[in-house]
């Protein structure tokens, strides 16, 4: 029986439900904002939030893996999927596909509207990333735009699970989605790289015909350089305090990237990367200073970052 099932348990990637962890910088930017005890991190609603987005984060893997199926056959590692190694049925993957989006956003609306909202874009947006004729992963660059704006809204559902109601102001939002296009233009670098065959690269993923090494390590740079700047503009307007926790994020970008480089990197798979200790450690690390420089107020760095000068008086 559980081999029957076992290729449609696949097919929904619950090893992929790690990303989901993005929900939690969610919930402690609204305690910071909203001054909720630090407790409502573990609370039942935020715990239903992870719960909902893993269910609809797999709707659209199961979408993802029906309509990738005809490419992947290119792929050196993933023509062994069990949809294109034949081992599952396209009608019942559909019904799945269907089945776990309903619950995803339905087990949301049982916190709240905004809640199941947020679950309900992250489900549309796997469809404007999957399906055509938009198909937006066969575009060049919108490819990681697309997919990468699953993190703002992965934070948003970290948000809405506090109880919250007011949006998240826009420059945390587009800091944490460019940092997100960075993650994933490292991993279509790894990808372009992993294949080594320009041809077979084309037929694996359309936007791979316009992609060369070039491009995207310039593609990497920019969105580094958007995160940076917009990350810069919510720390010295909301959380001065972050600024103590750019050399951190920085090394484990740094670090991030130069696993990129490994052939068959790592970073082509999100969901193992823990088993890389150094770059695991990197992380956490910076993950740790980033969270208590959230929740710790240090007055004094408020008076060292004010300007210095007065401005000029007029005649």
């Amino acid at each position: 029986m559980f081999r029957a099932i076992q290729p449609y348990i696949e097919i929904a990637r619950p090893s992929h439900w790690l990303k989901n962890v993005f929900v939690v910088p969610g919930v402690l930017l609204a305690i910071t904002f909203s001054g909720l005890p630090i407790a409502a991190a573990v609370s039942g609603p935020v715990f239903i939030a992870l719960a909902a987005a893993c269910l609809v984060a797999s709707s659209n893997y199961v979408l993802n893996e029906i309509l990738d199926a005809p490419s992947d056959r290119f792929h050196p590692d993933k023509q062994s999927r069990p949809i294109p190694s034949g081992r599952v049925s396209i009608p019942v993957a559909y019904v799945e596909f269907a089945v776990l989006a309903l619950a995803g956003v339905g087990l949301a609306l049982t916190v709240n509207v905004h809640l199941a909202s947020a679950a309900a874009l992250l489900w549309v947006m796997g469809l404007f990333y999957n399906v055509p004729p938009l198909r937006m992963k066969d575009r060049p660059y919108l490819d990681v735009v697309c997919e990468s704006i699953n993190n703002p809204i992965r934070l948003a559902i970290g948000w809405y699970a506090t109880g919250l109601t007011q949006p998240i102001t826009l420059s945390a939002i587009v800091a944490y989605w460019m940092f997100g296009a960075f993650l994933m233009a490292v991993k279509r670098f790894a990808e372009y790289r992993h294949i080594g065959d320009e041809a077979r690269a084309g037929r694996y993923r359309r936007s791979f015909r316009h992609y060369n090494e070039e491009y995207l390590q310039l593609s990497i740079l920019f969105y580094t350089a958007f995160f940076g700047m917009s990350a810069g503009v919510f720390i010295a307007r909301y959380r001065v305090e972050l600024v103590l926790a750019i050399p951190f994020v920085a090394l484990a970008m740094a670090q991030y990237l130069h696993v990129g480089y490994k052939p068959d990197s790592p970073v082509q798979h999100p969901e193992k990367l823990y088993r890389d200790r150094k770059l695991f450690a990197v992380v956490v690390l910076a993950f740790c200073v980033s969270t208590a420089l959230l929740l710790w107020d240090i007055p004094q760095l408020h008076g060292l970052f004010a300007p210095r000068f007065e401005p000029a008086g007029g005649p």
